[in-house]
């Protein structure tokens, strides 16, 4: 147990260090995310209004670009790990007296320590975005972006452990990340689509992180607007409105299953 906890603060300090370290990598992690957010929302908000009562596309969207940071920066966090398997510095950390499953963690622990981080820092647009922001809001959000960021981070991890090179590494999840976004319901409610790409969604992982930070930020404005508590929001499954404390667990549980596989995938390599 003392060589989890070892591998999981050793390897997550190195992680929050080199973070620090690279000013540029801080910058452009927030580049696409305001990308989407400037082009998106300026061209399509006066053009589609308000997606529901009392919330306009740019205030639909925001909790969605809040998930897409936590997902890229998470999931490219495997990217350490292709860099320290080219340059030999996973293998020292292999044959170190630590944990692999310890080592898994750290790498998770550390990237989502950043991730949330940033989905925090993204806060500071919602007053601008007429996005109502409270104390017991954020109290809400960190459990939920933790989750989200853990298991992301998980993922990239495994993807990462069978990787060979940083540009392998680079396209495999430039492939898995867009699609991600784009069916998770950050710029569209996944309950009213054609029904090929309402399936699609709901398979996706991400529209339920999605969906919980959303109701986290926006059940109060449709509730201000008269509509109730939870109107339009809430993937539907089989009939079933999912809630913030079941879009959690479903995500808790991809984390769950994402971790196990990579800390096996290290423990089979030497």
């Amino acid at each position: 147990m003392g060589d989890l906890f070892l591998g999981i603060w050793v390897v997550a300090y190195r992680e929050l260090l080199r973070f620090v370290q690279e000013r540029t990598r801080m910058l452009s992690s927030f580049a696409m995310p305001l990308l989407f957010l400037v082009i998106f929302g300026a061209g399509f908000n006066r053009l589609i209004g308000a997606l529901t009562p009392g919330v306009d596309f740019i205030q639909f969207m925001y909790p969605g670009i809040i998930a897409m940071t936590v997902l890229t920066n998470s999931i490219m966090s495997g990217l350490s790990v292709v860099w320290d398997r080219e340059f030999g510095f996973l293998k020292e950390i292999l044959v170190a007296p630590l944990s692999r499953t310890g080592i898994v963690l750290g790498k998770a622990v550390g990237s989502a320590t950043i991730s949330v981080g940033q989905g925090i820092i993204m806060l500071v647009l919602a007053p601008l975005l007429s996005v109502s922001l409270s104390p017991m809001l954020v109290l809400k959000l960190i459990p939920m972006l933790i989750i989200l960021s853990v298991s992301l981070s998980g993922l990239g991890v495994l993807i990462a452990s069978r990787m060979r090179s940083q540009q392998s590494f680079q396209i495999i999840v430039q492939i898995i990340i867009f699609p991600l976004i784009f069916l998770s319901g950050v710029f569209f409610p996944v309950n009213n689509v054609p029904a090929w790409l309402e399936f699609i969604s709901k398979i996706n992982p991400l529209s339920y992180g999605v969906d919980a930070i959303r109701q986290i930020f926006l059940n109060g404005e449709i509730a201000a607007a008269g509509m109730g508590q939870g109107y339009p929001l809430g993937v539907t499954v089989f009939g079933h409105t999912m809630t913030i404390v079941q879009d959690m667990l479903l995500v808790a549980v991809l984390g769950i299953v994402v971790l196990s596989l990579a800390a096996w995938s290290f423990s089979r390599q030497e």
